[in-house]
């Protein structure tokens, strides 16, 4: 398996970042901030199943909250002093990520019990090949969630 896919996923996602002018978010929904705080968490336990696939691990276990616990998301975005440590934070590991993801080869197809449940768009309750995982992360998660925070800039 490899990394050009996700890499150039994240890509569009930091040129989007990087174009800032964010407003507030609106009711009930994810800022700037949460949404990269968010994305940092979740490539945490994309990085842990990858790497317990990578040590041989025949099981390994994902699972990503729609609302991934805000007041941590909102206590990450404290701790890295906003939307531009975060941002590095992310780009740290995002590239851990998809150097993993380029060492994964057949193990890529082992199951991993996921759970993901992002609105009612992406919702995942079953084994599947980190694979398919990977792939929805991808082709799904990462462009989302670019879409809403170019609907954040004011």
């Amino acid at each position: 398996m490899e990394s050009g896919g996700l890499r150039r996923a994240y890509g569009a996602l930091f040129a989007e970042v990087d174009a800032g002018g964010f407003g507030p978010a609106p009711e009930g929904q994810l800022s700037a901030e949460q949404i990269v705080a968010h994305l940092v968490a979740n490539d945490e336990l994309m990085i842990q199943a990858t790497e317990a696939l990578l040590a041989g691990s025949p099981f390994a276990y994902y699972e990503l909250a729609e609302d991934m616990h805000r007041p941590q998301l909102d206590a990450l975005a404290a701790e890295q002093g906003g939307l531009r440590g975060l941002t590095a934070l992310l780009h740290g590991t995002s590239d851990r990520l998809c150097g993993l993801v380029d060492e994964l080869g057949l193990a890529a197809e082992t199951p991993v019990e996921t759970h993901l449940r992002e609105g009612f768009d992406l919702i995942v309750d079953e084994p599947l090949p980190w694979s398919r995982t990977l792939d929805l992360h991808t082709r799904v998660h990462l462009p989302k969630h670019q879409s809403q925070l170019h609907l954040l800039r004011s």
